[in-house]
């Protein structure tokens, strides 16, 4: 036990997902804040597809701990659930992607 107490502390998340509501061709950015760095395997999905950087999914890193997610140009269709995992940590949020009112002129 006492090797136990003396291990590194684990990881937490600091600041989790948020739902986020954006209109039809805009970005939506989802970001998650680990209490340190150093986590492995970490992941984005959107209902349940893993996500990888790319034109319209830009994935990003700072200091090892802030996790960024930026979904570019959304459609309607990208609505779901995001999910960000790190090891053994997972925090989901709503995208809701709404389209244009067609009382807006």
């Amino acid at each position: 036990l006492l090797l136990l107490c003396c291990a590194e502390e684990a990881a937490v998340i600091v600041c989790g997902l948020r739902n986020t509501d954006v209109f039809v061709g805009e970005s939506a950015t989802f970001t998650c804040e680990l209490s340190h760095p150093g986590v492995k395997n970490v992941q984005w999905w959107l209902d349940g597809t893993p996500l990888h950087n790319n034109l319209v999914t830009e994935i990003s890193e700072q200091d090892g701990r802030i996790h960024t997610l930026t979904l570019n140009d959304v459609a309607c269709h990208d609505s779901g659930t995001v999910t960000f995992r790190a090891g053994s940590l997972i925090s989901s949020a709503k995208l809701l992607v709404k389209g244009i009112s067609s009382l807006e002129r």
